[in-house]
């Protein structure tokens, strides 16, 4: 269990730079640390997810002079969870990340496009989808969740670790897409789990595990803003609580929200 730690930053831009100025630097790091060493695993494994300040990172990650320097053939970029929608649809987690950053990597050919571990899309017809009930749903949901689920196993083995997570936090406290009132946070015995009637639009979504996530060497949050001032508040003053999932949260070696004085306010 990690100690979580708070960094603040003056501003919600601020904290989107120093995301993608630490990301870079953390993934430099490890890659030389780990081909100077020699060691077997000479790969650095990288969890995303969406959100304004996660997306926003990645824009200034762009642009970044560091971003030329790293051997990204050997980054592999997983997502902690995914809107279960058309592989086309703006609201793609993925498909953000790739607009801002990815395709880019991947058109130089310094990114190899079997480095992007996307999980599934929706690729079924509005007719169907909207005659779909929820048995039917559910099902569709948690065969997505499992395939996801064996690409992590045949990648990293029957204990997926995670180098670096980089996570958002909602205002209701929900991280990944693991939601206060939803059983998803308290799944132990999966690694990705499906979510149906997300609180959150869209409805259908994809999320890795509590205890997924927690096997993370280093989870870092950029969450900012006045509107998740009560959630960070009651995430710091306890520990696995289903009503503000981002209690939940975890990793091994570092654990840190970084933030803004009116998101810290309560603190």
């Amino acid at each position: 269990m990690a100690q979580r730690t708070l960094v603040v930053y003056p501003t919600k831009d601020a904290v989107a730079q120093a995301g993608a100025q630490r990301l870079l630097l953390a993934i430099a790091d490890l890659l030389g640390e780990r081909l100077a060493g020699s060691k077997t695993r000479t790969r650095v494994d990288v969890a995303l997810t969406g959100g304004s300040d996660t997306i926003k990172a990645l824009e200034y990650m762009a642009s970044n002079p560091l971003t030329d320097t790293i051997d990204w053939a050997r980054v592999h970029l997983w997502w902690a969870d995914e809107r279960f929608i058309a592989a086309d649809d703006d609201d793609r987690n993925a498909l953000q990340a790739r607009r801002m950053l990815l395709d880019r990597l991947v058109a130089e050919g310094r990114l190899p496009e079997s480095n992007i571990h996307e999980m599934a899309a929706d690729t079924r017809n509005a007719a169907d989808i909207a005659a779909a009930d929820d048995t039917t749903t559910d099902a569709l949901l948690d065969e997505a969740a499992r395939a996801y689920e064996r690409e992590l196993v045949r990648k990293l083995g029957v204990v997926p670790v995670m180098d670096i997570a980089v996570m958002g936090m909602g205002p209701d406290g929900h991280y990944a897409s693991l939601f206060p009132g939803h059983a998803e946070v308290s799944v132990t015995d999966r690694l990705v789990v499906g979510v149906n009637h997300s609180p959150k639009m869209p409805p259908l979504r994809l999320s890795m595990t509590a205890p997924l996530l927690a096997q993370t060497r280093r989870m870092w949050f950029l969450t900012a803003g006045a509107g998740k001032a009560d959630a960070l508040a009651h995430v710091f003053a306890t520990r696995n609580d289903p009503a503000w999932p981002s209690s939940f949260a975890d990793a091994t070696d570092e654990l840190v929200w970084f933030t803004t004085p009116d998101a810290a306010a309560q603190l």
